[in-house]
Parts: C-alpha cells; sequence; structure tokens
C-alpha cells in the first residue's frame, strides 16, 4: 500500500484536489440556488409541501440513474459530474433552509419591520443571520453526502478520487486492484471529514454566540 502511494502521490494529491474542488464549487452553487428557492417557497405558503416532497424523492433518485440520464444531453467529463453532484446537494439545503427560515420568530421579525426596514432588509440582516445555523447544518449533510456523490460520478469520466474506485472494482484480482480501491475511498472519507472541520469553524466564526445550539 505504502509503496504504491509513495509511487503515485502526485496523481493522488492532484485528484484529491479535483475531488474536493468539485464538492466546493458544486455545494457552494447549490447554496445559492437552494437560499433563492427557499426565500420563494416561504412567501407562498402552496409551495411549501411541493419543496418537502421534491427534497424527499429527489434524494431517492440512485445516483447512477441520473448520470445515465445527463451524458446522453451533456457528454461525459467534468459537466455531467457537477450537475449531478449540485442537484443532490441542493437538497438538504433546500429543506434546512426552509425549516430555518419559517423558525424565525415572528414577532422579531415585525419589530424589525416596524423600525422601517424593508422586507429585502429585514430578509438579509434577520432573518437569513437567525436561519443561519440550521442552514449551514445542511450545507454540512449537503458535503458529506457530495463527496460520494463525485465519486461516483467518476462513471461518466468526472474529476476526482473515483477514478481510483471504479480502476480497482474493474481490475479485481490484480495486483493493485485493492490499493487502488482502498486509496480512492479513504481519501474520500479523509477528505469529507476535513472539510466539515472546516465547516464547523465557518460555523463558530458565522454563528453568533448567542444562537449557538
Amino acid at each position: 500500500m505504502w509503496e504504491f502511494i509513495a509511487e503515485r502521490w502526485q496523481d493522488i494529491a492532484y485528484r484529491s484536489y479535483q475531488h474536493t474542488s468539485l464538492v466546493v464549487q458544486a455545494v457552494l452553487l447549490a447554496t445559492i440556488i437552494a437560499l433563492v428557492l427557499a426565500v420563494i417557497v416561504i412567501r407562498n405558503n402552496r409551495l411549501k409541501g411541493l419543496a418537502n416532497i421534491v427534497s424527499a424523492v429527489g434524494l431517492t433518485i440512485p445516483s447512477f440513474a441520473l448520470l445515465g440520464v445527463l451524458l446522453p444531453l451533456v457528454g461525459i467529463g467534468a459537466l455531467p459530474s457537477v450537475l449531478a453532484v449540485c442537484f443532490y446537494a441542493v437538497l438538504p439545503i433546500l429543506r434546512n433552509a426552509v425549516v430555518g427560515l419559517e423558525s424565525v420568530d415572528k414577532n422579531l421579525l415585525e419589530s424589525a419591520q416596524g423600525m422601517g426596514m424593508s422586507k429585502a432588509a429585514t430578509l438579509l440582516k434577520v432573518r437569513l443571520p437567525m436561519a443561519w445555523p440550521v442552514i449551514l447544518a445542511g450545507v454540512r449533510t449537503s458535503t458529506q453526502m457530495s463527496f460520494g456523490v463525485g465519486a461516483i460520478a467518476a462513471y461518466a469520466l468526472g474529476p476526482g478520487l473515483g477514478g481510483y474506485i471504479f480502476t480497482g472494482l474493474a481490475q479485481v484480482g490484480g495486483a493493485n486492484a485493492l490499493n487502488y480501491a482502498l486509496v480512492g475511498t479513504i481519501g474520500v472519507v479523509v477528505l469529507a471529514l476535513l472539510l466539515d472541520l472546516i465547516l464547523v469553524g465557518v460555523g463558530r466564526l458565522t454563528i453568533p454566540r448567542g444562537i449557538r445550539a
């Protein structure tokens, strides 16, 4: 194992960077999309049920099935990987964003509007900061899930450590099959844990001490 890593450490490091970059970019895009959708949902009660259904049903769609739909439409490479990761990443964040924004004390919102704050200012300065702990929890869940989806996206020749996992599976019985699979799998887990620690730090920096759980 160690010889295998020593011989390929540059490629492993590069693939680790690719995998992390894919997840970070997809989750950032998913967060923006989810927040926009959540704001629309909380302003229309009829959309709340639909948002919950979409979030629940969307997570049941197998990653391979989604890639199978995307490949004929956008081809192979990074694009279907980004789209697949972003699709799954949106769902937990959307669900948490709706719950978080809805849970903000209505009296607090009325007080903000009574002070002359516009709806946009109330959203940005009151509602989003108060809901941020719940939203961030969704971002963390989404990030962990996205590392796994990113690995599966290697089926579409996407970037990252998933290629090592599929190489190992394709070479079952070969000399380095187990090494490829283990390095890819362990690498994904380690990267996911490291990024989650970073998000914990982001939470400590961005969540006011008075509303921390």
